[in-house]
C-alpha cells in the first residue's frame, strides 16, 4: 500500500467519524429538547386533571354562569387534545404552536373564571375551591419553568442543526427545526391572576 493511499483512508476515516460525532450530537439535542417537551406534557396534564374538579367546586355556586364553566371545560378539552397531538412528536411542524394557541384559550377562560371566583365570597371561602386554586397556581409555575426549559433547549438544537457543517448533516438526516413553546397575544402571556385574600 502505497502512502498516498493510507493518507487519503486517513482522511477519509476521520472525515467519517467527524460527521458521525456531528450526527449523534444533533440525536443528543433533538432528545433532549423532547424530554423537556415531556416535562412541559407532564405539567400540562396536572394542570388540565385540575380544572375539572374546579369546575365542579364552582358549579354549586355559579349555577347562572354556566356559559363560563362551560367555556373552561371547552378550552380545557382543546387544549388537552392539542397536548395528545403535540405529545406524539414535538419535532413535527405545528404541533407546538397549536397547544401553545389552545393552551393560551385555556388560560383566558380560566381568567374568567377566577374573576368570577372574586364576586362570590362563599365560593373564594370555599376550602376545596381554595386548595385547588393554590394547586392550580402551583401548576401554573412548574408549567413556566418547564416552557423555559423546552424553549432553551429547542434553542440550542436549533443553533446547532443550523450551524455549518451541522446543517449539512442535518439535512441528510431526519433533523426539523423545532418550534419554541411560545404565546402569540400578549395579553395571553398573563398567567392567571389568583388571589386567596
Amino acid at each position: 500500500m502505497s502512502v498516498g493511499l493510507i493518507v487519503l483512508l486517513a482522511v477519509a476515516l476521520f472525515v467519517v467519524l467527524w460527521a458521525v460525532g456531528i450526527f449523534n450530537r444533533l440525536v443528543s439535542l433533538k432528545n433532549r429538547f423532547k424530554n423537556a417537551f415531556a416535562q412541559i406534557d407532564v405539567q400540562l396534564k396536572r394542570r388540565y386533571d385540575l380544572i375539572p374538579n374546579l369546575v365542579e367546586t364552582a358549579k354549586g355556586y355559579l349555577a347562572h354562569e354556566r356559559g363560563t364553566l362551560e367555556a373552561v371545560i371547552t378550552a380545557r378539552n382543546s387544549a388537552h387534545a392539542a397536548l395528545q397531538t403535540a405529545s406524539q412528536a414535538p419535532d413535527q411542524p405545528g404541533a407546538v404552536q397549536a397547544l401553545s394557541g389552545a393552551d393560551a384559550g385555556l388560560t383566558a377562560a380560566l381568567g374568567r373564571l377566577f374573576a368570577l371566583r372574586e364576586a362570590y365570597p362563599d365560593l373564594k371561602a370555599n376550602q376545596t375551591m381554595a386548595q385547588l386554586m393554590e394547586e392550580l397556581t402551583s401548576t401554573e409555575n412548574k408549567v413556566s419553568f418547564a416552557r423555559q426549559s423546552y424553549n432553551d433547549a429547542v434553542m440550542t438544537y436549533n443553533t446547532s442543526r443550523e450551524q455549518f457543517p451541522n446543517s449539512f448533516i442535518a439535512g441528510f438526516g431526519s433533523f426539523p427545526p423545532a418550534e419554541l413553546f411560545q404565546i402569540e397575544n400578549a395579553a395571553e402571556r398573563q398567567a392567571p391572576k389568583v388571589s386567596f385574600t
